[in-house]
C-alpha cells in the first residue's frame, strides 16, 4: 500500500539547476514538492502539473462559484441524475457537435 505522506524537499537553486532533470522527474512521478532556495531563502516551488492546474482552476472566481452551487444542489438532493443518464446526455451532445 502506498503512503499518502506529502514529501517536501528544500533545495538550493544551484543544486536544482545542476540536477534539474532528476528533480523534475521526482516531482512528476512521485508527486513530491520542491522548495527552491536562494541563499537559504525560499523563492519558488515545484509541484506536479496536474496539481498546479487544479490549484489555478480553484483560483477562478467563476469556477469557485460553480463548484459551490453544484455542492449546494448535491446537498439539497436536487442532483438525482444517474451516472448512466449523465453519460447518455454527454454522448448525445457530442454526436450533435460532430454532425455540424
Amino acid at each position: 500500500m502506498m503512503s499518502t505522506k506529502t514529501i517536501i524537499h528544500r533545495l538550493p537553486l544551484t543544486k536544482a539547476r545542476i540536477n534539474l532533470g532528476a528533480v523534475v522527474r521526482r516531482v512528476h512521478l512521485n508527486r513530491e514538492y520542491v522548495i527552491l532556495e536562494k541563499d537559504g531563502i525560499p523563492v519558488a516551488g515545484l509541484m506536479n502539473i496536474d496539481e498546479m492546474e487544479d490549484y489555478l482552476e480553484q483560483q477562478d472566481p467563476k469556477l469557485k462559484k460553480q463548484i459551490a452551487e453544484g455542492y449546494q444542489e448535491y446537498r439539497s438532493g436536487k442532483l438525482t441524475e444517474t451516472l448512466d443518464d449523465f453519460r447518455s446526455k454527454l454522448k448525445e451532445k457530442s454526436q450533435k457537435r460532430t454532425k455540424r
